[in-house]
């Protein structure tokens, strides 16, 4: 992969293989995330637009948290990990997206990051145990089903590619910042 010099972005690979394509989609969007929340301090971060309370902050959370879901617990059957172990979903189903607001910069990254470096770690794991083809260890619908792990691959890179949307429009109105 290349990286585009102005963001830093890797550029996925234009002939890979599938797991070579899969892999530079999903970092590229990856990479989008971290550049539209990057440089950003607690206030831009917390900051909305519209009528809407997402802010780059709660996606920040969100996305590390749909990062252990997908990966570490239905990928991988780990159990749910701090801080997502500890939260009564039931009475916020929201946690994540309404608690980013009291996380510094540094947590809101250093919680993704990790999230990520995790989820690199247990597809390494998994494609030396099998292909794409691979069932995760577990559903996380309360209705069952497993997915492969290309099915992962695939909705992580809609979840980030939606969410990067909206990334768009609160980092434009935080600072102006445009761009891709």
């Amino acid at each position: 992969m290349t990286d585009l010099e102005e963001q830093r972005r890797p550029e996925p690979p234009i002939a890979g293989d599938e797991i070579e394509t899969l892999r530079g989609f999903l970092g590229y969007q990856r990479a989008t995330l971290a550049w539209k929340c990057g440089g950003l301090d607690s206030d831009g971060l917390r900051a909305t637009t519209a009528a809407s309370s997402m802010t780059l902050g709660g996606l920040l959370k969100h996305m590390a948290y749909v990062e252990d879901l997908w990966f570490s617990r239905c990928l991988a059957g780990q159990p749910k990990r701090a801080p997502w172990d500890a939260v009564d979903w039931k009475s916020d189903p929201d946690w994540e997206w309404h608690s980013a607001a009291d996380d510094s910069p540094d947590e809101l990254f250093a919680l993704w990051w990790e999230a990520v470096q995790r989820s690199r770690e247990f597809v390494a794991q998994a494609l030396t145990d099998g292909d794409l083809g691979r069932q995760a260890a577990q559903s996380v619908w309360p209705e069952g089903g497993i997915p492969t792990l290309r099915w992962i691959f695939v909705h992580m890179i809609e979840e980030y590619a939606r969410h990067n949307g909206h990334a768009d429009l609160l980092r434009e109105s935080v600072d102006g910042q445009t761009g891709e």
